[in-house]
Parts: structure tokens; C-alpha cells; sequence
């Protein structure tokens, strides 16, 4: 569908308050984005699982159009850049989920950006994982407001320590209710303006957690419905995800109740998926693999896309679809031009969705992870391995039928040559960290980011909410490479937990010729925590309530280096805990 159609639609449904070029008046929809994390394609009730109920979700597809063959990335960072982004994420500069990995090259044009440039007001509530440090933060990428957390996971959901536009602040409640909260709040403030809100939930990803009200309907359930290996089936898992995505479905209804309050419903499109593969092994109909895999369980999505009075309802759009499809898709539906600084790879899906016979090419997508690649056409699947599947036939890739179509798997294997010489592979070429953007007071540098020398240990191995600790010896160190991206004065603030029995060590912090020391005087040995809120064991890092203390001024100059944390002076068994530096500018 073209700019015009686009236009003309808009001011059939909606009426006219903003200017537009040429003369003509049209009233921009609200975007409404959710997203939920781990969830699988077989944790709805509209996709045949009947062990929950997700009415507000299913509705959105009843309500409006299903994408039936949606396929996303097979874990979290890759798949939300190729939403932010429309492009291949091994294009954008993403690599890994942690330590930098995650990040969006800073030439890329955000969705965010786009919807702001045409007037948008921009909002963000959520796990961000595309970068903490601006200009990778989503503040410094669109969005005028965040509040949520920029990690890859979370070691707390209750009361957690989270953000709000690079400030420190104390969660309230349950963090999918409390992003949900903030939302609502966004839409209340800008019901008179057209809004773009990101909500990217953080659940099911673990740690499980979620309130008793959700658990206790599930902790004793009988499961109907069970992934078709039985035997590696973690059943109080499955029953944890499931109670969360009932959590996320009572969510979702409230925001769509607040809509209806507020008369926005006919002016606002609201779009559902999953960033992945289901966090475990439980029913997905069938489909072999899970998160992490590039097969059919691991990258197929609901997308549910619904426009009260807009668009078609109840329409099932067979065609694959892709991530990358978002961004030109929503800013066609929007009426709203999409420049941005790369070509986009995804396709403006609006002939799928609003014409009965659309004129549609073929077409084949591509999922990739740790080096293996898989190719998905409208029915059939070449796997890693070069396997050919029929997919509407054998969602489990049971049956190689690569001897059966001979012509079809030439093609496929093809396709996945030349992608794989097109489309670079993301460089892991260290860049540093960013420090002390001119326009940002607040940067952090958490322990995820640091690298640890000598005898420190880090909490778990899944970096993204770990701390560091068995800190024993001055030869130990924790590290950054880092780029000060400006000159001034800035307040250091060091987030620590140390013993009774080690108060009195030195800690000194260096960059170049400048330096500050720190002498720990106040002791504050908290437990670790967060299993109290646990229905199943993690596998992530336990927490700390982790003390902040001023560690003095410190001159930057702009330029790159690496900075250094070490200990001058150890008083007793061991240093500190340690979890976040956070760097105030204060000229």
C-alpha cells in the first residue's frame, strides 16, 4: 500500500488535527508496542494451549490480524534491534546479549526516531538491552522517556533497583505491573498528542518470579498441554512461564481498558509479539527447538496487530513475516516517511493486511545465531544443517525432504550461501564504553561491563546483573575500556558491600594521570537475595542491597583509556563487593 492510500485511510477512520504536507489534515495513530520476553508461541491460549488463559492478548488478534508464520531471532538483543532498526541485526553491530555485544551502532536510525521526527511523543517501560551507556541508551536513541533497566535480565522483579531516564530509582511492586503502571501514566499525559510507547516486558525470562495471586492458580495445576518429550519437560518451569504470561495478559488488558477510557481506541494500533523461542521446554505445538535454536520453535512468534475500526478483523495473514518488518510496517500504517540513515531489509506489510488478494513476492528469511544460520521460505525450512523440512506438514523437522524437491533445495541452500556472503558478520572489535555524553548528567558502568584481573570472581556467569567479589589482593583489578566523550568535573559514586571484620581497605580508581582513593569506613553486609521470591530455582546471579558512597570529584578528559579499580591498602580477608560505578557530571 502506498504513502497515499496510507493518508487516505486515516482520515476515513480518524479525522484531522495535524498538519500534513500539501494541505492535507490527518490525526497520526498512537502506537502501542508490547513485547514479551521468553515467552514461546505456544503460551497463548489462542495458539491451542489450553493449561492458561490469555483473553486480552487473544482478543488483540481477534480484534485485529494474526500473523500465523512471524518469525523473530532465536535470543533477545538480536531480535529487539531488528525491531528498532528494520535491519539484519549483524548489521547493526550486535553480537552477543552482554558485555557490550548488545549494542546498536550509533549510525543506525531508531524506530523510536523515526515516530519523533514526525511529531511523536516517545515512551519506553522496560528491558532495553541494546545498550546502557549514551549514546546507546535508549534515551540518547529516541525515546524521551525510559524507566525500566538496560540489562539483558534482572535479578529482582519485586521492589527492584531500576532507572528512570539514567537516575537510580526504587521499583514499586511487581516490575511488569510497575512498567505497566508508567505506561498508563504516558498515555493520561499525551491522550492529546500522538504517542509511540515501548513496552518491552520482562517476563517470562527468568528468574521466575511472580506475584502469589498468578502462582497459586498454577503451582498445584494439572498440565494438559506438554512439550512432546515429556521427559525433559520441567513442569514447575512450564507452570512459573505460564503464570507469568497471565500476569503480562491481565497487563495488556489494562492498557487496553485505559484506551477505551480514554477514547483512544479507534486512534491507537497496538502490536504484540515475542522476542523469541519459549525459555524452556513445554508445549509449542510441536515445533522442534526453543530460545537459543534456530529451528521453528525458536524463532516463531504470535503478532497479533490491532486497530479498532481500522483494519480487518480477524483476518489470519499466512505470508512470513519478520522482526524487520515492524518498523516500515508501523510507519506505514502511521502515514509517516521512513528516512533513515541505512536501507531498511524489512517490508511494509500493509498489502498483506488490508487487501483480500495481495500482490506479494515470495520471499526468504533468515535466522542466525552462534554461527549457524537457518532459511525459511513460505513452506519449507533448511536448517543448520542443511536439512530440508515442509513445515505445514512437519512442524517438529522430522522428515529431511531435501530428495523430494531437488529444486527447492537448491534454491534454499542458495539463498543461505549468499545471505551469508551479504550480510556481514557483526565485528567483536572492542568498543569501548562510553563515558560523560555531553548531553546526559549520568553514566554507568556496571560490574556486566567490567573485566576482572587476578583473583576477583564474578557472581555467575551470565554477567548481566552480577557483581563482583572474591576481591582479595592488591594485584587484583576490575577494568574498563572506555571513551570520555567530553571534558568536566565528575562525582563518583561506588555501589559496595564489604563485611564489619574488612572495613578499613583503600580503594583507588585511575584513568591516565588522574585518580581518586576512597577509604571504606561504614561496613554493610547484606545477604544475598532474591531466591525468597523464586518459584524455581535461577540460574542467574543473586543480589545485594548495595551501598552507594561518594568516592570524590574526578577531571576527565575526552579521549579513550582504560580505567582501572584496584585496592591500595586491604584491611582484613577481602576488599568489597562490587556492583556499579555511576559517574554524575557536574559541569
Amino acid at each position: 500500500m502506498n504513502l497515499n492510500l496510507s493518508l487516505l485511510l486515516l482520515l476515513l477512520f480518524l479525522g484531522c488535527d495535524t498538519k500534513e504536507e500539501g494541505g492535507t489534515t490527518v490525526k497520526r495513530p498512537n502506537i502501542v508496542l508490547i513485547i514479551a520476553d521468553d515467552q514461546g508461541w505456544g503460551d497463548l491460549s489462542i495458539s491451542g494451549n489450553s493449561n492458561l488463559s490469555t483473553p486480552n492478548i487473544d482478543a488483540l488478534a481477534q480484534h485485529g490480524v494474526s500473523f500465523e508464520n512471524f518469525y523473530v531471532q532465536p535470543v533477545c538483543s538480536p531480535t529487539r534491534a531488528e525491531i528498532l532498526c528494520g535491519r539484519q541485526f549483524q548489521r547493526l553491530g550486535v553480537y552477543a546479549t552482554s558485555a557490550g555485544g548488545e549494542r546498536l551502532n550509533l549510525d543506525e536510525t531508531t524506530i523510536a526516531e523515526v515516530f519523533k521526527k514526525a511529531g511523536y511523543q516517545t515512551a519506553a517501560y522496560g528491558k532495553w538491552h541494546s545498550g546502557m551507556q549514551p549514546p546507546y541508551h535508549p534515551n540518547a536513541r529516541g525515546f524521551d522517556e525510559f524507566y525500566g533497566f538496560a540489562s539483558g535480565h534482572w535479578g529482582n522483579y519485586f521492589d527492584p533497583l531500576i532507572e528512570h531516564n539514567g537516575e537510580l530509582v526504587k521499583g514499586k511492586g511487581f516490575l511488569a505491573d510497575d512498567l505497566t503502571n508508567g505506561a498508563l501514566e504516558f498515555i493520561i499525559k499525551n491522550k492529546e498528542k500522538p504517542f509511540f510507547l515501548y513496552i518491552p516486558y520482562n517476563t517470562p525470562h527468568s528468574p521466575m518470579q511472580v506475584p502469589d495471586k498468578y502462582w497459586d492458580k498454577f503451582k498445584d495445576k494439572k498440565l494438559t498441554e506438554k512439550h512432546r518429550d515429556t521427559i525433559i519437560e520441567d513442569l514447575n518451569f512450564t507452570r512459573a512461564a505460564l503464570a507469568m504470561v497471565e500476569n503480562i495478559d491481565d497487563n495488556v488488558g489494562r492498557i487496553i481498558n485505559k484506551l477505551q477510557e480514554l477514547n483512544l481506541e479507534e486512534n491507537t494500533i497496538i502490536v504484540y509479539l515475542s522476542d523469541n523461542g519459549p525459555n524452556g521446554w513445554r508445549w509449542n505445538a510441536g515445533m522442534r527447538g526453543k530460545k537459543g535454536s534456530v529451528d521453528e520453535g525458536g524463532v516463531r512468534s504470535p503478532l497479533f496487530i490491532s486497530w479498532k475500526n481500522a483494519i480487518p478483523t480477524g483476518k489470519k495473514i499466512t505470508q512470513i513475516a519478520s522482526a524487520i518488518d515492524i518498523l516500515p510496517t508501523l510507519a506505514g500504517l502511521a502515514g509517516i516517511e521512513t528516512k533513515t540513515q541505512k536501507p531498511l531489509d524489512g517490508l511494509n506489510t500493509e498489502p498483506l493486511i488490508f487487501e483480500e488478494n495481495p500482490s506479494w513476492e515470495s520471499r526468504f528469511i533468515y535466522n542466525h545465531w552462534n554461527d549457524k544460520t537457518s532459511v525459511r521460505s513460505q513452506e519449507f525450512r533448511l536448517d543448520d544443517e542443511n536439512r530440508l523440512y515442509h513445515i505445514p506438514t512437519d512442524l517438529g523437522q522430522t522428515r529431511d525432504v531435501a530428495k523430494d524437491y531437488p529444486e527447492v533445495y537448491t534454491s534454499h541452500l542458495n539463498a543461505k550461501e549468499n545471505w551469508l556472503k551479504e550480510v556481514p558478520v557483526a565485528s567483536k572489535a572492542i568498543r569501548p564504553f562510553t563515558l560523560g555524553h555531553p548531553k546526559f548528567k549520568t553514566t554507568q558502568l556496571p560490574a556486566r561491563d567490567g573485566i576482572a584481573h587476578g583473583g576477583i570472581k564474578r557472581s555467575n556467569k551470565y554477567p548481566n546483573c552480577s557483581f563482583f567479589t572474591n576481591w582479595k589482593n592488591l594485584s587484583d583489578s576490575i577494568t574498563w575500556d572506555i571513551e570520555v566523550l567530553s571534558d568536566g568535573d565528575y562525582e563518583v559514586i561506588l555501589h559496595y558491600t564489604c563485611t564489619e571484620k574488612n572495613v578499613g581497605s583503600t580503594i583507588l580508581l585511575e584513568l591516565d594521570s588522574n585518580s581518586l582513593s576512597k577509604k571504606i569506613t561504614e561496613y554493610h553486609d547484606t545477604p544475598l537475595s532474591g531466591m525468597e521470591n523464586d518459584r524455581i530455582p535461577r540460574i542467574e546471579s543473586y543480589i545485594k542491597d548495595f551501598k552507594p558512597v561518594s568516592m570524590g570529584i574526578l577531571k576527565l578528559k575526552k579521549g579513550k583509556g582504560q580505567l582501572t579499580l584496584r585496592a591500595s591498602e586491604i584491611i582484613g580477608e577481602e576488599v568489597i563487593d562490587f556492583r556499579l560505578l555511576l559517574f554524575n557530571k557536574l559541569n
